[in-house]
């Protein structure tokens, strides 16, 4: 016993050694972000690494938001280029003029919302429906997904494309949006889930009257909502850092995502180091608070995968 008890208590401090230096290793680049939007452009150009700021300064972000002005918001007709003879998007509203970070990032955040909240109604029900419903084809349909999960986006780039100019989407959040809403990984996630829901408990809450949409919306989606945490936070995250697809898509200043913003500005200003810093603590804001968020339903959901495994 005691020679179990001294291996146990050795194993765990090197784990706890091994994890505290795999943290420093991963936040290391996230400090190394913040200080850097801190200092002067002398420190950040400096041959000599400041790993501390020597004074602090606010000028980097104020470059970053004096740099360029864009309306804060923008609301579009949907599909309005149709109706419009000259096939330009109809702006029903626009805010006044902002600094063009703000803007960025209130179209980063609504691109990454949406993708996020409309990929889990539409993948949880998909995937209810595949590991719970019995109709013809439901295997090969599961299969067709499987296999769209290899095919890497680049592959699919231009149908992609040629569908959202039909749409006449290119150019708007929205054709960044869509093609993530379609990710064939989160139907995947949100079967495996489902399968987990014992039968008897959905078919004892048909005997009692509930319609089909109750049923699921009351008994399934609870019990699959660590999985669907789980899938909130890959598709922000997915869809956040989705520059590939942001680049073709978008084609304005005033559509542009924080990612996209900086990316210019690190084409003019590529020696202004201290710039690109900002915008990057800037863009990381977001993430870190939706991992925040989700970060219950995230780790129950992988300790719920791992268990099934």
């Amino acid at each position: 016993m005691k020679i179990q008890s001294g291996s146990s208590r050795a194993y765990r401090i090197v784990s706890v050694i091994i994890l505290v230096i795999l943290a420093f290793l991963f936040t290391f680049p996230l400090y190394w972000i913040i200080t850097g939007a801190f200092k002067s452009s002398a420190v950040n150009n400096s041959p000599d690494p400041a790993w501390w700021p020597p004074e602090w300064v606010t000028d980097n972000f104020k470059a970053l938001f004096e740099k360029r002005t864009a309306p804060l918001w923008e609301i579009f007709m949907p599909f309005g280029s149709f109706t419009n003879p000259e096939k330009n998007r109809v702006v029903l509203s626009a805010g006044p003029d902002a600094p063009a970070a703000f803007r960025w990032l209130i179209n980063a955040v609504f691109m990454a919302v949406a993708a996020m909240v409309i990929t889990c109604v539409t993948a949880a029900m998909a995937g209810y429906a595949l590991a719970k419903k019995r109709f013809n084809g439901r295997a090969l349909l599961f299969s067709l997904i499987v296999c769209a999960m290899a095919l890497p986006k680049q592959v699919i780039l231009i149908p992609l494309l040629k569908e959202m100019s039909g749409l006449r989407l290119y150019g708007s959040l929205w054709a960044v949006i869509f093609p993530t809403v379609g990710w064939p990984f989160g139907v995947f996630l949100m079967k495996q889930f489902s399968e987990g829901i014992p039968g008897e408990i959905l078919e004892a809450a048909r005997i009692d009257g509930s319609s089909e949409w109750k049923t699921f919306s009351t008994v399934a989606v609870p019990m699959i909502k660590p999985g669907i945490g789980a899938l909130a936070i890959f598709t922000f995250i997915n869809c956040w850092n989705d520059y590939f697809m942001q680049l073709v898509m978008l084609d304005a200043n005033n559509v542009y995502t924080i990612s996209m913003g900086i990316s210019t500005l690190q084409a003019e200003t590529s020696t202004d180091i201290g710039l690109l810093m900002a915008g990057a603590a800037m863009a990381a804001v977001p993430i870190i608070t939706i991992f925040l968020i989700f970060q219950k339903y995230f780790t129950q959901g992988i300790a719920m995968g791992a268990v099934k495994g």
